[in-house]
């Protein structure tokens, strides 16, 4: 398993102290089971915070796949355009090409 980043760290970090304080005031309690709930869902919150935090090598990948993926779609998506060759002995302005008039 990778070592987290420091992205990570801070995330995680942050959302703990912020959700625990932010719980402890929502709920005011102040029994020993009610603060340790409150830890126990904070330290949750800031692990799933901390790990959905993309890294940076992961998400240079995630970019560099969803272009490569979005170019093969557009080039299979347009039909080519038919080619059709040019006349025998035709020159460049169409000299040589049937006019349509008799």
């Amino acid at each position: 398993m990778p070592r987290p980043t420091a992205a990570q760290l801070a995330y995680g970090s942050a959302t703990v102290v912020v959700s625990t304080v932010a719980m402890l005031l929502l709920f005011r309690t102040t029994t020993a089971p009610g603060v340790a709930v409150v830890g126990v869902a904070a330290l949750a919150l800031g692990l799933l915070v901390a790990v959905t935090v993309p890294a940076p090598g992961r998400a240079k990948a995630a970019r560099t796949a969803d272009r490569n993926r979005a170019a093969a779609f557009d080039d299979h998506s347009r039909p080519e355009p038919a080619r059709v060759p040019a006349a025998r002995g035709a020159d460049r302005h169409g000299a040589g090409q049937h006019s349509g008039r008799r």
